[in-house]
């Protein structure tokens, strides 16, 4: 497949390839993109097909329809309430995989985010590098309304935004509009909704183009692994790291342009 374009399309999420960017795009339009064990499992399935595929650099997120993800489906819901605790946590794990999938993936991804992410949605959201907005989009986790828990969601959402909002966001299960969204930093950037494909897609071009793959790595290890460390420690992990990128040959290709005042296109 490298250097081509190409399509695969599963039932519940469709996948594509166009400039070294991997779209995965949410195909539940008229159950409002809810999250299924199906739906969950074909995520992860993209998110580890892209992985292992070098033609593809910067992964996009998105969804067909007027709701980015509206959460676990209702009726599955309904289901879990007859489920085992065991069955349950066989669950929560599928989702847990996504969530952690994503947050240690080694390529950036960027949310295209067109109306609601709540829930189980807004925890998609949360663990992207970059979000993408158009200013109709929300973002809420209404899970206390219903005697549910917004669990695994609230690690990554405390990372994202510190307590207070945490709090905020997860205490009142409002859904909180895209321009407060974009103020405390969930959303990165508003963009009308005639532009944003084009917004997004050039986004991803140039992380694609601009930036090193192995750099663009490290660092997303970096910020998940980092956060936990003591000083000392993180430090010294830091400082591993750093040695490790010198040692990698986009270290070499980067200094040598740099030196020669050349552009680098990666």
């Amino acid at each position: 497949m490298a250097g081509e374009d190409s399509t695969r399309v599963a039932s519940l999420v469709e996948t594509e390839v166009r400039e070294r960017v991997g779209y995965i795009t949410m195909n539940r339009p008229e159950r409002r993109n809810a999250l299924s064990y199906a739906l969950v499992t074909q995520l992860k399935q993209a998110f580890t097909s892209f992985q292992q595929e070098a033609s593809v650099r910067v992964i996009v997120l998105r969804a067909r329809g007027p709701v980015f993800c509206s959460g676990a489906d209702i009726e599955y819901l309904q289901k879990l309430q007859d489920y085992t605790f065991q069955e349950n946590l066989t669950d929560s794990l599928n989702l847990m995989e996504l969530y952690l999938l994503m947050y240690r993936y080694p390529k950036p991804i960027i949310a295209q985010v067109e109306g609601p992410a709540l829930a189980g949605g807004a925890g998609l959201v949360t663990v992207c590098d970059l979000v993408v907005a158009t200013p109709n989009a929300s973002l809420g986790y209404p899970e206390a309304r219903i005697g549910f828990l917004p669990a695994m969601v609230s690690y990554f959402l405390l990372r994202r935004v510190g307590e207070g909002w945490a709090r905020e966001l997860l205490l009142t299960a409002e859904p909180m509009p895209a321009e407060k969204a974009h103020q405390i930093g969930l959303f990165n950037y508003i963009v009308p909704p005639e532009e944003i494909r084009d917004f997004v897609h050039d986004l991803a071009v140039r992380l694609a183009k601009q930036n090193s793959p192995t750099s663009l790595e490290f660092i997303r290890k970096l910020i998940a692994d980092i956060q936990d460390m003591p000083l000392q420690a993180g430090l010294e992990f830091a400082a591993k790291m750093n040695a490790h990128a010198r040692a990698t040959e986009d270290f070499r290709r980067g200094i040598a342009a740099f030196l020669r005042k050349e552009k680098i296109e990666w």
